[in-house]
């Protein structure tokens, strides 16, 4: 617990928001890709996934890693487009927004999702269940003017997840 406090405690400064987007995205590729998609470095500490999603402008596969928030069933996920509190949106935010359709790899497995934006109620709702998840989101929050945009990620078809960790 200890150590989750400290990384939570390191991650809401704003040192760490200059470096971290530079940083953790590009080991997490590196380490993604040399263990086929096994392990992504950053979910040792919370869950992760890897976002292949539609480029808005350029229509070409993105691949991003991710924090998630997984739900319960095992069949949907929460994203927070944090952008580790800086200001403005993170590009996959407007990638989802303007191809919903897209894939995760989680825990080893390629699974094709649709992304929805919460809003209203329901993003109230998720965004406390992302605070209670990680509580350096308020942070992020106070630190930016702009709403910091919370999706769903939900399977589309058949496929089974795996278990939630």
């Amino acid at each position: 617990m200890i150590g989750v406090r400290l990384v939570q405690k390191m991650s809401s400064t704003p040192a760490f928001a200059k470096v971290a987007p530079h940083v953790i995205p590009a080991l997490d590729r590196a380490v993604h890709r040399l263990t086929r998609g096994k392990v992504l470095l950053s979910a040792q500490m919370l869950p992760g996934v890897v976002l292949t999603a539609t480029g808005a402008r350029s229509g070409r596969p993105r691949r991003t890693p991710l924090a998630c928030v997984p739900e319960e069933g095992g069949r949907s996920w929460l994203l927070v487009g944090s952008n580790f509190g800086r200001p403005g949106h993170p590009a996959w935010t407007a990638n989802l927004l303007s191809h919903p359709d897209a894939e995760i790899s989680f825990k080893g497995a390629d699974l094709p999702v649709t992304a929805r934006l919460l809003a209203g109620e329901e993003r109230a709702a998720a965004w406390r269940a992302a605070l209670a998840f990680w509580p350096p989101y308020a942070t992020y929050q106070a630190r930016v003017e702009r709403e910091i945009r919370l999706f769903r990620i939900t399977l589309r078809d058949a496929h089974e997840a795996p278990d939630p960790p």
